[in-house]
């Protein structure tokens, strides 16, 4: 039986990760800049600080870290307020487990700001208690400190709290660090079948998510 539930956000719940696979690149291109190599897999456990660090050190940005935030933002902001969508059937998969008294938060590299606009316009932003996110607890998701306050926050135990992951790395961090592990599927992540053999359980498509409702009722 689980009591708590951490879900991570873009590729999780939200269908988001396309605008992210090119952010690093957009960015550049709006500076006249041509990127060098691929930002997607360089940014993949990345911080927007520690990607605004970067920009500035193997690009040559000029602006300050704030400001090179502040202007990715720009670019993700009307993304997230105006356009991104729940993964179908993310709305009922989130009333089911709430309606079983699991209590469920946020775990994302994404900057609140743009978390909470988008869960309010979809209308999900009440099933989370408290969004945590990489930058507020001052860690990447290669090490587990995001999943240990998320946990301290609902005050449930590892082994009673599900992490709900959509990427090897991030979903392997919750795994060794003791917590259950669901792994839902997003066409960007390549590992399906590393994915697969680390989680307690797989999610193709949430309205197919028999896998993990027998699990969690045994």
């Amino acid at each position: 039986m689980i009591r708590g539930a951490i879900f991570d956000l873009d590729g999780t719940l939200l269908d988001s990760m396309a605008i992210w696979d090119t952010i690093g690149e957009t960015y550049l291109r709006s500076l006249g800049k041509e990127p060098k190599e691929d930002l997607k897999e360089t940014f993949k456990t990345f911080t927007m600080e520690q990607s605004a660090h970067y920009y500035r050190e193997h690009y040559g940005v000029s602006l300050s870290v704030e400001e090179i935030i502040r202007d990715v933002d720009r670019i993700v902001e009307n993304f997230y307020l105006d356009t991104v969508l729940l993964k179908p059937g993310a709305a009922d998969f989130l009333e089911e487990l709430s309606g079983r008294g699991v209590n469920m938060c946020i775990a994302t590299v994404t900057n609140e700001h743009l978390v909470t606009a988008a869960l309010q316009r979809l209308g999900v932003r009440d099933y989370f208690t408290r969004i945590f996110t990489c930058a507020s607890v001052g860690h990447s998701k290669e090490e587990p400190h995001i999943y240990r306050a998320a946990a301290r926050h609902l005050q449930t135990e590892k082994a009673e709290t599900m992490v709900f992951e959509d990427t090897l790395h991030a979903l392997k961090t919750a795994k060794t660090d003791g917590f259950l592990a669901t792994a839902v599927y997003d066409v960007h992540e390549e590992q399906q079948t590393e994915l697969k053999e680390m989680a307690d359980c797989y999610i193709a498509e949430y309205p197919h998510a028999e896998e993990f409702w027998n699990y969690i009722s045994l």
